[in-house]
């Protein structure tokens, strides 16, 4: 019973650390989105 918990315990905190990582990639990708620099034909 205790290596089922184990196993739980530790799926679950795989879980919250992708979602954290997701998280972050979403929030550099708004970043580089709104710094990039305007190519020069598309004014």
């Amino acid at each position: 019973m205790k290596k089922l918990l184990l196993v739980v315990l530790a799926a679950l905190g795989g879980y919250f650390v992708y979602r954290q990582v997701q998280a972050d990639r979403a929030e550099q990708d708004l970043w580089t989105e709104a710094t990039d620099a305007v190519p020069v034909g598309s004014r």
